[in-house]
């Protein structure tokens, strides 16, 4: 290119010759005298790497690695472009929140989209960043109970009792009552719904029924009532179903867990009951 706009120019131009970090000097002879054969005035060459600190860095990667194999890392996997979901109107405390989900064809979950307009453009910019960075972890093979186990239970407000979920009466914060949904919709998780599934709760049943058949023996060896000690097995299993305590909503004091519901035992307040 420059021989060949040289005639034309009275002044000598110049152009750098970028070459690989491997060039040899035969490479380097080679470019002068194929610029001295075609009547350049002036060249410049330089060998990528030959200086500390240069305006551009070529980085080739140290295998062989084809963009396909599953060692050259994650992958993702991106929804249809046409795709199926729920759309959530919740309220949580008073505040509505809407939850949009969208599934690949199987069904599984691989987006969320929520919105919480009447909570601010800062709040509602940082919702919507933390959707997107959910929903790229599903796309990228991140197994929804990973986000359900890191989620669920946190606690900040707005909380409280949930309307919107046929399942799902109370929760400690947005982001818990999300990932209840997710838990119990796409994981089939009953222990996050207050209110269970029915596919859920005659097999819970049978488990409270069969853990007092056994405990009962148990009880009697041991001396103490068998009805009483049934009792204590029933709401050690109802307890063990959930570890959050919300505070009561009337009077701010801790409450307890009472069969798939809250009670206050300080005022008699219960939570969470459909």
């Amino acid at each position: 290119m420059i021989a060949a706009a040289q005639p034309f120019i009275s002044g000598s131009i110049s152009k750098t010759i970028n070459m690989p970090n491997d060039a040899t000097m035969d490479d380097v002879r080679e470019a002068y005298h194929l610029a001295w054969k075609s009547g350049c005035k002036c060249i410049s060459i330089y060998r990528d790497g030959s200086k500390a600190v240069q305006a551009l860095i070529s980085i080739r990667a140290a295998t062989d690695e084809q963009p396909g194999d599953e060692s050259s890392g994650p992958v993702r996997s991106r929804l249809p472009r046409k795709r199926q979901g729920t759309t959530y109107e919740l309220r949580i405390g008073g505040q509505k929140v809407y939850l949009h989900t969208g599934e690949y064809e199987d069904g599984k979950l691989g987006e969320i989209f929520i919105d919480m307009h009447k909570e601010g453009a800062a709040f509602r910019s940082l919702m919507n960043c933390f959707a997107i960075a959910v929903s790229l972890g599903l796309q990228y093979g991140v197994p929804a109970e990973e986000f359900v186990d890191s989620f669920t239970f946190s606690r900040f407000q707005p909380y409280g009792p949930v309307e919107g979920h046929p399942y799902i009466k109370y929760s400690t914060s947005v982001i818990d009552l999300i990932f209840r949904i997710i838990g119990v919709d796409y994981l089939h998780r009953s222990d996050f719904a207050q209110v269970k599934p029915p596919d859920h709760a005659d097999a819970d049943d049978k488990a409270v029924a069969g853990a007092a058949r056994e405990g009962l023996p148990a009880t009697r060896e041991g001396g103490s009532n068998g009805k009483g000690g049934m009792r204590s097995i029933v709401n050690e299993f109802h307890s063990s179903l959930m570890s959050d305590a919300p505070f009561c909503n009337v009077c701010g004091h801790v409450t307890v867990r009472s069969g798939t519901c809250y009670k206050c035992s300080n005022c008699g307040n219960t939570l969470g009951c459909s």
